[in-house]
Formats: C-alpha cells, structure tokens, sequence
C-alpha cells in the first residue's frame, strides 16, 4: 500500500464522518464536534479519527460517548462510500492541538496587554539622574588634569635631535 492512497483513504474517511456527524447522527450528547484529521495504518485495518469538542469537560465527555455509541454506524457508512474490502475500525481520539493552541493564543493576548500596560506607564516618566549619565572628553572631570602643552613635546624631539 502506497502512502499516498492511504493518505487519499484518510481525508474520505474524515470527510465521511463529519458529514454522518453533522448529517445523520442525532444523539443529544453529541456537543459541537469538528473532525481535525482522520489517519490509517499501512494494512488499512485500522483509522483513527482526530476530533475536537467546542465546551466544557463534561460536554467533551458527553460526546466521547455518543460517539463510541454511535461508532457501528459510522463505521458502515465508511465502508460502503470507501468501497474497501474489509473497512477499518474507527478509533475516535480527541486533538489536543486546537486546545493548546488557544492556550498559546490566550498567554499571547495576556503579554500584549502587559506591554501595553507598561508603555501607557511610561509615557510621560523621566530618567532618574542624569539624561547622559556617561562621562565625556572635555567634561569637568578633564578640566581637572593638568594638559600637556605642544611645547613640552616639542623640547622632547629637538632634544633627541641634536
């Protein structure tokens, strides 16, 4: 079996059971589930169905039920619109991925109002001490030293000439 069939295979089976979910499945339990992704071993025995569930814990429970109840069912519509000899079992698995993306959303949304808060703080303070803090040449610390003329090092070359 080539990976791309079994690729080809995977997205029809998703396909299949979002619509059975959104379509034909009618169990009360049943929240607001989106099918994420849908993969398939090498042998096409087995497929497992990525899902998430838009809700609380209890609701995510709720319909990790109804979808095992409901997993005979959906199972046969995959066979029949797949064509497959032998139609593969249907392992239903919830994706953490949307969740901890939404996470990572939210601490990104907390740290941009953070840094917003502290610009609007600072608008308006001043440096303690002084603007430049860093001492420059010809500042009153230079003014101090004694300066060597040009004369001095000049008495130093005529000496070594003569």
């Amino acid at each position: 079996m080539d990976a791309a069939r079994a690729r080809k295979l995977a997205d029809r089976i998703q396909q299949v059971v979002a619509e059975m979910l959104e379509r034909r499945i009618k169990d009360p339990r049943l929240g607001f589930v989106t099918v994420t992704d849908a993969r398939i071993t090498a042998d096409l025995r087995d497929a497992t169905v990525f899902y998430t569930v838009f809700g609380s814990d209890a609701e995510r429970a709720d319909s990790a039920a109804a979808l095992e109840s409901a997993k005979g069912i959906i199972r046969s519509e995959v066979g029949r619109q797949t064509g497959l000899r032998h139609t593969p079992t249907l392992t239903f698995t919830h994706d953490p991925l949307p969740d901890s993306a939404k996470h990572i959303d939210d601490l990104l949304a907390e740290a941009k109002a953070r840094d917003a808060e502290i610009a609007r703080r600072a608008e308006g303070a001043k440096h303690a001490g002084d603007a430049d803090p860093y001492r420059r040449p010809g500042g009153e610390a230079d003014e101090e030293e004694p300066e060597a003329g040009p004369s001095s090092s000049s008495d130093r070359a005529g000496h070594s000439a003569t």
